[in-house]
């Protein structure tokens, strides 16, 4: 968080990409929660970017810096509660409504929420060229000894981690449905808007949008050693809502990967890090 921390590692540099933010879905209970994640979470993500930011205005060799967003910044519904049909980049979640409501994850959320504000505040204001990705729910091979929250999330209703469980049934009230992109697919978006000359604003990438129940079918189709047992928010076969990546597929940007092979590499990964098991007996697995 020191400003200047970031002079060395940018100078030269004629592109920056911002990935780094705190994972910290939920805290537990405090006797003053609202200071502690002022002051342990939303400080160090907001002062963070902004002196990686400042780090690029100075060094006045960086022509764009492109920042990862995330759907958690997005919401399906309108003032009045109502679903939205098509989402689009123009969707934002109230802040205000997220520190009412405190759903599962809401710590994550106004992270990202406050951090993508002050970033575009200050871009604006210095002259920088920033642009936001959006990525939604984010799976597919992964390298790292332990599993991505992401992947977490979006394996629950198979490992029964009640957790990250109640972080997808959040998204999917919030969003009308389940949206998912492969990880390779993410960092090629990151890639090419940084070096498409056109590209301005915010971008959603989003290789589909699906329903719990289809979520659920797929799941179980590629693990098929866990019973299914399905709530009344899976049962559903529509989406009221849609996300939509017209902007960023309307620039030239091509999806590699669709649903089915994010969620089988997804539990290829698991299986092969030791992590799901070709059994059904245990109730968690992340």
């Amino acid at each position: 968080m020191e400003e200047g921390s970031f002079d060395e590692a940018v100078k030269g540099c004629h592109g920056v990409f911002h990935v780094a933010a705190s994972m910290e879905f939920n805290v537990l209970a405090k006797d003053n929660i609202e200071n502690y994640v002022q002051s342990h979470i939303l400080d160090p993500a907001i002062k963070g970017t902004l002196n990686l930011l400042r780090a690029c205005s100075s060094a006045k060799s960086v022509k764009r810096v492109v920042f990862t967003s995330s759907i958690s910044t997005m919401t399906s519904q309108d003032s009045a509660g109502n679903m939205i049909s098509v989402v689009d980049e123009s969707c934002k979640t109230p802040i205000e409504r997220v520190c009412n409501r405190k759903a599962s994850g809401w710590v994550y959320v106004l992270s990202k929420l406050l951090s993508e504000e002050a970033a575009f505040r200050f871009a604006n204001e210095n002259g920088i060229d920033l642009i936001s990705v959006i990525p939604t729910t984010v799976a597919g091979s992964f390298l790292t000894p332990t599993v991505p929250a992401s992947v977490c999330v979006l394996l629950s209703p198979i490992t029964g981690d009640s957790e990250f469980n109640s972080i997808l049934l959040a998204v999917n009230h919030r969003m009308g449905s389940i949206s998912i992109v492969h990880i390779e697919d993410i960092c090629n978006a990151h890639i090419f808007l940084m070096e498409h000359a056109t590209a301005k604003g915010r971008y959603i990438c989003s290789a589909h949008s699906c329903a719990m129940s289809q979520l659920v079918d797929c799941l179980a189709l590629e693990y098929p050693y866990f019973d299914v047992q399905r709530s009344s928010e899976e049962q559903h076969k529509t989406i009221p809502s849609r996300i939509s990546s017209k902007k960023l597929t309307d620039l030239g940007f091509e999806y590699k990967y669709g649903v089915g092979d994010v969620i089988k590499q997804s539990i290829s990964s698991c299986m092969q890090h030791g992590l799901l098991h070709y059994l059904s007996t245990s109730n968690s697995f992340c």
